[in-house]
């Protein structure tokens, strides 16, 4: 049976503002006031996110590298270790109760990464998993990170919130500001890297959200 969902375009947004109405949407979830499904996507300006697992110690700029260059840092409570967003960069928070997908949290990681393989098979990009590290990978080099946080009502279904960021035509140098993920020997990539070309962030919105209508069986 396929699942509604409201598919909404924040924009250009600072973080701050993106996770504040993540927040209230997830709240609403877990209180049971408001039962639908929702996936967001934004473009952040250039912005650090440190998960729960992760520290100071992988953002390799300084402080005054970072502000010089309008970098803004938040620690946030997703999984998962540092990260980068910022401009070219389509970011997708979907905010889910996980009963349509028997409450289960690995399917729904494993959804997400396949939402995103598909979408890169469409233009001969083989996106592939790694069984040590979330996201998707091209080669070697990570094209997309995942980082989620699940809280469970009190019915005991899963709510879940933050998500991916596919890099489509983003600065790739501004990932040397960070260990990305936390993981130093390893490089990222993007669809503009992989495809020789500028690749446009509304046309991957279309391929991504057509992805992600197929894999989680959505329905508008």
């Amino acid at each position: 049976m396929a699942t509604a969902v409201q598919w909404i375009q924040l924009g250009h947004l600072h973080y701050d503002d993106a996770l504040d109405i993540q927040l209230k949407r997830a709240q609403a979830l877990l209180e049971g006031e408001d039962d639908r499904q929702t996936v967001y996507t934004v473009e952040h300006p250039p912005t650090i996110t440190i998960g729960r697992n992760g520290s100071m110690e992988n953002v390799l700029a300084d402080e005054s590298f970072l502000s010089e260059h309008g970098f803004t840092i938040r620690e946030v409570d997703r999984g998962g270790d540092v990260t980068y967003h910022g401009p070219g960069q389509l970011v997708v928070y979907p905010v889910l109760h996980l009963a349509p997908w028997g409450n289960d949290v690995k399917r729904y990681v494993r959804n997400l990464e396949e939402a995103v393989i598909r979408a890169l098979a469409e233009v001969g990009i083989q996106g592939a998993r790694d069984e040590a590290y979330p996201g998707v990978w091209v080669g070697d080099a990570k094209i997309c990170a995942v980082g989620a946080r699940v809280k469970k009502r009190h019915s005991g279904e899963f709510v879940t919130y933050h998500g991916i960021a596919l890099n489509v035509d983003t600065d790739l140098s501004h990932f040397q500001t960070i260990v990305p993920c936390g993981i130093a020997d390893r490089d990222v990539t993007s669809l503009s890297r992989e495809l020789g070309r500028p690749a446009d962030l509304l046309d991957w919105e279309t391929r991504l959200k057509r992805a992600f209508f197929d894999v989680f069986e959505f329905e508008a």
